[in-house]
């Protein structure tokens, strides 16, 4: 169903770009964290890969494509360097990264949805793992940071939600017969720009009802 969507080629070109951008997010943390060459690598590799590594480990789809395909692993190593000698100038255009992140958290949750199916998962079972997919290398990140991941805190802006709202729509689709290249993109597109209006807007989740937490704000 996957190679029905997008072309080898467009699929190939997507992916690389969504992992170069989930990358550099990778290592402008490292950076932050006064990380050494090696731990930006590392950060920017599990950043990159971790969600798509996640996912195929678990429909057994191996080895990972991750593995399979050399530049799926050279185009982290590529963002580290860059971030490396030029952070500063990453940084001034944090603003442009976040967009094309974003446009990668659409994509993955898409076509992580998809290829989960692709792979006899149920539907509820596909968009989980299209979830996975999008935000599972941020998490890795944040957790070998030793950060809370920002999947999990109250004051970051919506993350999880718009993947939780593209990978929805990509099974809904399947469930109709309606998936396409047209329902796919717009898919990829909604999540896309959920995400944009909650970094401009600050949407957040709602935390408890009525919450008494002691636990102190950062």
């Amino acid at each position: 169903m996957l190679e029905q969507l997008f072309s080898p080629s467009v699929q190939h070109t997507l992916d690389v770009i969504g992992i170069f951008v989930f990358a550099i997010s990778g290592a402008l943390l490292a950076v932050r964290k006064n990380f050494d060459v090696f731990g930006i690598a590392v950060l920017a590799e599990v950043t990159a890969l971790g969600g798509g590594l996640f996912r195929d480990l678990i429909i057994g789809a191996v080895p990972p494509a991750a593995f399979t395909d050399l530049g799926y692993f050279i185009t982290p190593l590529l963002a580290a360097l860059l971030v490396f000698f030029l952070h500063p100038q990453v940084e001034r255009i944090q603003l442009g990264v976040n967009v094309f992140d974003a446009a990668g958290l659409g994509l993955f949750c898409v076509t992580g949805t998809t290829k989960a199916y692709d792979y006899g998962l149920g539907l509820t079972q596909s968009a989980t793992l299209g979830l996975a997919t999008a935000v599972g290398g941020g998490v890795l990140r944040d957790v070998l940071a030793n950060e809370v991941p920002s999947l999990l805190r109250w004051d970051r802006d919506l993350y999880a939600v718009p993947a939780i709202v593209g990978a929805t729509m990509v099974v809904l689709c399947i469930r109709y017969d309606v998936l396409n290249p047209f329902t796919s993109s717009l898919a990829v597109v909604t999540a896309f720009v959920l995400r944009l209006l909650a970094m401009r807007y600050h949407w957040r989740a709602p935390r408890a009802w009525n919450r008494r937490s002691t636990v102190s704000e950062e």
